[in-house]
């Protein structure tokens, strides 16, 4: 009986080794993924689809990340898009999208890294979803699908640090 206990107490002690091996070695484990907000608007479509136009339309993208605690190491990171189409002061269409990911960044991480962590590797990881329904919301909208280019998070992030400061 005194090694049948003993082995269960073993038993127990490597189940709670594994379950948090993966949260204290895993630097980001992304838990979910979901689309917050998504709009898409064509103001003029007559216009848009009949008119003959020379030039390519002018298209302006504004993307922001941005983080929440929710506890225990555990964000919500949240990418937003607004990309606008114009030919010349018409507006061709409007696209948002608020894509958003729960993570949970690993004990080991030095207070300092985690920061940095979540608002560029984060988004880095994120980025590809939203650049997918971002490229499907157009080409289903009637347009041409707008394939963003890749976006340099670390870049974004020390520009969103000079402005707050």
């Amino acid at each position: 009986m005194v090694k049948s206990a003993q082995n269960q107490e073993t038993n127990n002690v490597d189940n709670n080794t594994d379950t948090n091996v993966e949260t204290n070695t895993a630097p980001i484990t992304i838990r979910a993924q979901y689309i917050k907000d998504l709009s898409f608007e064509s103001p003029n479509p007559l216009r848009s689809f009949t008119a003959q136009a020379e030039t390519a339309p002018n298209i302006s993208i504004n993307i922001q990340a941005r983080a929440n605690s929710l506890g225990n190491n555990n964000f919500e990171v949240v990418l937003e898009f607004h990309a606008e189409a114009k030919q010349g002061e018409d507006v061709m269409f409007v696209a948002e999208l608020s894509y958003a990911g729960i993570v949970t960044i690993g004990n080991l991480i030095p207070e300092e890294h985690i920061r940095p962590m979540i608002m560029i590797d984060c988004p880095h990881l994120l980025f590809p979803f939203a650049r997918n329904i971002i490229s499907d919301l157009t080409r289903d909208g009637g347009f041409t699908p707008l394939y963003l280019s890749p976006i340099d998070f670390a870049s974004l992030y020390n520009q969103q640090e000079t402005a707050g400061n």
